[in-house]
């Protein structure tokens, strides 16, 4: 019998490893620019995260290697073949990492409010403060976001002919 809890929590590390992935991507490819300095500073912050799950994942229990973490694995591959096109500057596939990464933060909230009802009903999570995850989720998506909408114009600005 497949436990809910278990199939959730390793969905979202799968989707926290795919993260991880594509900030390192941003902060090579960027290592010179804020954005890289960005990147950077979110990584660390979302392993952060990522050791929290973690800790709460070996309290549920553990699952088998399934398809999503295979489909994060290829994702994070095209993600970074995105990257590579963009070698003449920032362009779309910057622009569209920052985009999945800021829903992914919005997916991490999701997670960390879900878990604090969870934990009401289920004694193997762990009391964990989620509303200081929340607001670190929160944090984390408004600069995501500035980064994103700070590219817009150098991504969008019509090319002269």
């Amino acid at each position: 019998m497949n436990d809910p809890l278990t199939t959730y929590l390793h969905d979202h590390f799968s989707g926290s490893h795919f993260a991880v992935k594509l900030l390192e991507s941003l902060r090579e490819h960027y290592r010179d620019d804020q954005l890289g300095k960005f990147a950077s500073e979110l990584c660390s912050e979302v392993k952060q995260d990522q050791q929290t799950l973690q800790e709460i994942i070996d309290r549920v229990g553990p699952a088998h290697f399934d398809l999503s973490e295979a489909a994060g694995w290829v994702a994070e591959r095209a993600s970074r073949l995105k990257l590579r096109r963009d070698d003449h500057g920032v362009g779309i596939g910057t622009f569209e990492a920052l985009e999945t990464l800021t829903l992914g933060i919005r997916g991490k909230w999701a997670l960390w409010r879900a878990l604090s009802r969870i934990a009401q009903l289920d004694a193997r999570i762990p009391a964990v403060d989620f509303d200081a995850l929340c607001a670190r989720a929160d944090d984390q998506y408004t600069r995501a976001e500035q980064q994103r909408l700070g590219l817009v114009n150098v991504t969008f600005s019509p090319q002269p002919k």
